[in-house]
């Protein structure tokens, strides 16, 4: 049986250096830890893992709660997320959480159990609320994409009323005054922020906030299906419609063509997030475009360097968005049919 001596001699380091990368590989230079892991591959060592969690007393284990796995713009994070962890010497435990607190409760007692480290928190909850955690001092998680203010953890985040403002102000430059809102669930902060950053665009054009031009959805195919339908039953309709994400435009552009209306030449339609479908549907998508697998790959350095006690004073990281403009969008028709 290989043991850590015959790993520590073929990469050409110490016992010690071998010991470390396996405990704490972010505190090891990519390089060696190249040479580590390649020697250990050679030798076929199997370190003791349970000795190496009591000595270090970390299991190098993230859990990520992700409110529903169905939502594609939360697999992009994730996979940025996997590609980050891997390269901190973490894996990551996913729980589909459906927005239940009780059972993101149940994931956090991994920690307070000691069989992982921190969380990543993808909506906005705080599933410590209840323990007594010490006044001023950081919590293992980080909150990313939607997300609670606070001082307790780090978050990541898009300033999503500005992303709003923009869509809303681009669609107002194409000459279209009555612009349809489709948005998400009414208790989501995104949903929010994107409402007040349409608001402040038709504001600042002096056009009045009609709220018979706001429709319910709930983030799906399926419910921006049904606010077309909806918006179709008005007498003096959109000329456009701007949806709170992607998935939700896409849907509203297949009952808008189950109705005869082409797009954009009566209706244009615009989304928000940038998934790999925006690009492909007929037409392709106009967008705001968000880097999810950034947004991954920020919150898990992030959680580890609190892990690491890098951090002592939680940040609030505002991640880039991008206008990104396709064919599903043109200037306002003069007439609406």
């Amino acid at each position: 049986m290989a043991t850590i001596r015959q790993v520590a001699d073929i990469a050409g380091v110490s016992v010690a250096t071998v010991s470390r990368t396996l405990q704490q590989p972010e505190r090891v230079s990519p390089k060696t830890r190249a040479r580590v892991t390649s020697a250990i591959e050679q030798t076929g060592y199997k370190p003791n893992l349970m000795a190496v969690k009591f000595r270090s007393g970390k299991t190098h284990s993230l859990v990520v709660l992700v409110p529903t796995i169905a939502n594609l713009f939360f697999a992009r994070v994730i996979n940025g997320m996997q590609e980050a962890a891997a390269e901190r010497g973490y894996s990551l435990l996913l729980g589909n959480t459906q927005g239940n607190p009780e059972l993101e409760a149940e994931y956090v007692k991994l920690v307070q159990t000691s069989q992982a480290d921190g969380v990543i928190q993808l909506r906005a909850h705080n599933p410590f609320a209840s323990m007594n955690a010490d006044a001023g001092a950081l919590l293992p998680m980080v909150n990313a994409c939607e997300v609670l203010e606070s001082t307790a953890f780090p978050t990541v985040t898009l300033d999503n009323q500005r992303a709003a403002k923009s869509m809303t102000e681009y669609l107002l430059s194409l000459g279209h005054t009555r612009i349809g809102l489709i948005k998400g669930p009414n208790s989501s902060p995104l949903t929010q922020e994107r409402l007040r950053g349409y608001q402040q665009a038709l504001a600042s054009a002096n056009i009045p906030f009609d709220d018979a031009l706001l429709f319910d959805g709930d983030f799906t195919l399926q419910s921006g299906f049904d606010a077309a339908k909806k918006m179709l039953t008005q007498p003096d309709r959109p000329t456009a419609l701007f949806c709170e994400n992607d998935e939700t435009a896409i849907g509203a552009m297949q009952a808008l063509k189950q109705a005869g209306l082409r797009i954009p030449d009566d209706v244009s339609v615009a989304g928000f997030d940038d998934i790999a479908f925006s690009g492909y549907a007929d037409p392709p998508l106009t967008t705001i475009a968000q880097p999810a697998e950034e947004f991954g790959h920020t919150a898990v350095s992030l959680l580890v360097d609190v892990l690491n006690g890098k951090i002592k004073k939680a940040p609030r990281v505002i991640m880039p968005h991008e206008l990104v403009v396709r064919d599903s969008t043109g200037p306002a028709p003069t007439t609406c049919i």
